[in-house]
């Protein structure tokens, strides 16, 4: 593994491989699982679907099913597809059959989004339960903004730099008032979704982002190098927590076009 820090950019952590940066990934978590847990009783995480799920997968064994105090865990969705929970879509059916069913996180921990409803509906009611929650302190709130302040957001991103549900040049990108918000023209087949709004996102006390294969390389130095005014404000380039740690993921390929890429493994 390589590290770098890049200005305004957060850390990054390059993997040779996959199963180097699920390892890597699973010690993350579990330290900031334990942290949490010890600073104030909670571990507030939001996911997203995709590859990410799987790459969580050493959680499920050896050491951190013990180590790890699942009791306090809080289960939340970045974004979600307005879909049934049940549908091949559903970033909540990945998480449960890949990650959550093999877990022994307390069931009435786990918030995913009301599939009966539209997906105005969904966004409305899916911000008031983590306001409920924000009132009791199982989510905490952010010191410098009067948003939830979610332990850890896990992000992937898509070959055109999206993350959670914010795509590029989408009204929903310039969204400052609500916590979780909606589109009915995602780019992206389903076209219904969820999403927690930029403000949101940058108010976590820790943003994980989570990037593999190299058809994601170009997206990745756009996010990440100082790449000039000249080129585009991808969604995954707004990601920058207000007084968070920014940490990304990345292997071989997705880091590949990187600014001094040849030179992190000398």
């Amino acid at each position: 593994m390589a590290l770098f820090e890049s200005k305004n950019r957060g850390e990054g952590r390059i993997h040779e491989n996959l199963d180097e940066l699920s390892t890597d990934l699973a010690d993350y978590i579990a330290e900031l699982s334990e942290a949490s847990v010890k600073e104030r009783g909670f571990f507030a995480i939001a996911l997203s679907g995709g590859s990410i799920i799987s790459l969580m997968r050493n959680l499920c064994g050896a050491p951190y099913n013990k180590t790890v105090d699942w009791s306090k865990w809080y289960i939340f969705w970045a974004d979600e597809r307005v879909v049934a929970k049940n549908h091949v879509d559903s970033n909540y059916k990945l998480a449960k059959d890949q990650l959550l069913s093999k877990l022994p996180i307390v069931p009435s921990h786990v918030h995913s989004i009301n599939d009966s409803l539209t997906a105005e509906e969904a966004a409305n009611e899916y911000g008031f339960v983590i306001r409920q929650l924000v009132r009791t302190r199982v989510v905490n709130v952010s010191e410098v903004s009067d948003c939830p302040k979610f332990d850890l957001i896990l992000l992937g991103m898509g070959p055109d730099g999206h993350v959670a549900s914010l795509f590029p040049n989408h009204s929903v990108l310039e969204e400052k008032n609500e916590w979780v918000t909606f589109i009915t023209t995602s780019p992206k087949p389903p076209p219904e979704r969820i999403t927690f709004t930029p403000p949101v996102i940058n108010s976590a006390a820790n943003v994980a982002v989570v990037v593999t294969g190299g058809g994601k390389a170009e997206a990745s130095r756009l996010a990440i190098d100082d790449v000039g005014p000249e080129c585009p404000i991808l969604p995954a380039r707004m990601i920058e927590p207000a007084a968070g740690k920014l940490v990304w993921f990345l292997d071989n390929q997705a880091a590949s076009k990187l600014k001094g890429f040849s030179q992190f493994y000398k």
